[in-house]
């Protein structure tokens, strides 16, 4: 006997779980729920056998919390389960992953049989799904003419915009004819391109009522489609291939209308507040413009020759003023002197000598003042024929008679074809104004 094969019945039981687990993992089968029981913890543990045998399962609470129907013992159902093997009494049970009704378990087993092998191909890449238009003109709605569902999309379209074209494609959208119909009335519309988008669709119902949906034939033509397509299959809750498949999912036919329509109110205050952020910016622009235009004007007339002359005119007379003063004290200042040496003269004992000193001094006098005189008249006739000939240098003298002065966007003046180019506006100042224009062409 080899020790090295003698297993404990621990080892025994993970070597079997190990195997169960790694061999098999999960598997689909339907069976007669026997034994169901619910604990406190919320976990299900039951029996499902066949004619000729049983297994033990559980589903835990977090699974168990998605199924849709209460078990009930007799019931037969279809699920989803790993097998695997209870380690502390050897039993070899089933971990329970979903659970369905024996009918609708062996759709969903298909659903998710075609699901993945759409997604595999490509069928759900979100990177091929196209874009809705901003703005519909028209929709095309493939469903049944009867049914609530096309009612509610008319109802809210017209509500919501009443200007928005509608198209019917009528379909059966339950039974067997139902799939060859939805599959026609897509390539019907691609081959008409009427309408910018499409809505597939129903209201709701079970699963074997949505099957439609869920065949591979609808989900190559909506795949297929060149118009971009809203699948609106049934209830909220309600999930097919089409709406894996198709650009946009919507979780009802009333909120696929919404979707492709545009709310006329919510538009009006849009344009309210579009209109409102322009009218501001166009504010801001004029005012911006028009200190900026006085900004201009002002430093025009800053270096208008007008002013200029104005200014030297300004600056001449105030030298003529302080020289006048100056004279003035200078003169003052002469005659305190006189006084001071025909007082001193006075009390001379030589008479004769101060009376001659003061006629000398009273000549000075009158000789300075008359210098003083003649400087200022010729400094008077100097400025006066200086003014003369700034005035006459002036351009505004030059424009009086018929000549203009034009300028670039620079502000230069121009004396050269070169200074300029073609497109460029000038600012051609005359006599009274400026005129702004183009450069046409330059010979």
């Amino acid at each position: 006997m080899d020790n090295a094969n003698i297993y404990s019945v621990s080892q025994l039981n993970h070597a079997a779980k190990m195997l169960l687990e790694g061999q098999l993992g999960q598997v689909w089968l339907t069976g007669e729920i026997s034994n169901f029981s619910q604990p406190v913890s919320g976990h299900w543990y039951l029996t499902l056998k066949d004619e000729n045998a049983q297994v033990r399962a559980a589903m835990f609470r977090l699974k168990n919390m998605r199924v849709s129907f209460r078990p009930q013992n007799g019931m037969q159902v279809l699920v989803r389960a790993a097998v695997s093997l209870y380690e502390p009494r050897g039993d070899y049970q089933l971990i329970i992953d979903a659970m369905h009704p024996a009918g609708e378990g062996l759709l969903q087993q298909q659903f998710e049989q075609l699901k993945m092998k759409l997604a595999a191909e490509g069928l759900f890449a979100q990177n091929l799904k196209k874009n809705l238009p901003h703005f519909c003109k028209t929709v095309g709605v493939v469903t049944s003419a009867t049914g609530a569902a096309l009612q509610d999309i008319l109802h809210i379209l017209k509500r919501r915009d009443p200007s928005l074209k509608v198209v019917i494609y009528p379909t059966a959208v339950q039974g067997k004819e139902a799939t060859a119909e939805i599959v026609e009335m897509i390539e019907l519309a691609n081959i008409r391109q009427e309408v910018d988008v499409l809505i597939v669709g129903r209201g709701g119902g079970s699963l074997e009522d949505l099957w439609c949906f869920n065949e591979e034939s609808v989900a190559r033509a909506i795949f297929r489609s060149v118009i971009p397509v809203i699948s609106a299959v049934g209830h909220e809750v309600d999930v097919t291939i089409a709406d894996f498949v198709a650009d946009v999912r919507a979780p009802t036919p009333s909120a696929a209308a919404e979707l492709v329509s545009r709310n006329q109110d919510e538009l009006l205050q849009q344009l309210h507040y579009k209109k409102q952020r322009l009218d501001m910016a166009l504010d801001r622009i004029f005012a911006l413009k028009a200190q900026a235009l006085q900004e201009v004007q002002a430093r025009l007339q800053h270096q208008h020759p007008k002013m200029r002359l104005q200014v030297q005119a300004q600056k001449t007379a105030q030298l003529e003023q302080r020289l006048y003063a100056i004279i003035q004290r200078i003169m003052e200042k002469n005659r305190y002197k006189m006084t001071a040496l025909n007082e001193r003269l006075a009390k001379n004992p030589l008479p004769f000598r101060v009376q001659k000193q003061a006629q000398s001094v009273e000549q000075l006098n009158v000789r300075l003042e008359l210098a003083l005189k003649n400087h200022l008249s010729v400094r008077q006739h100097q400025l006066a024929n200086l003014c003369g000939k700034l005035d006459g240098l002036s351009p505004l003298k030059v424009l009086s008679r018929g000549y203009s002065i034009a300028q670039n966007a620079q502000g230069q003046a121009l004396i050269s074809v070169s200074q300029t180019k073609s497109g460029e506006r000038l600012h051609t100042r005359v006599t009274d104004g400026v005129i702004i224009s183009q450069v046409v062409e330059i010979q």
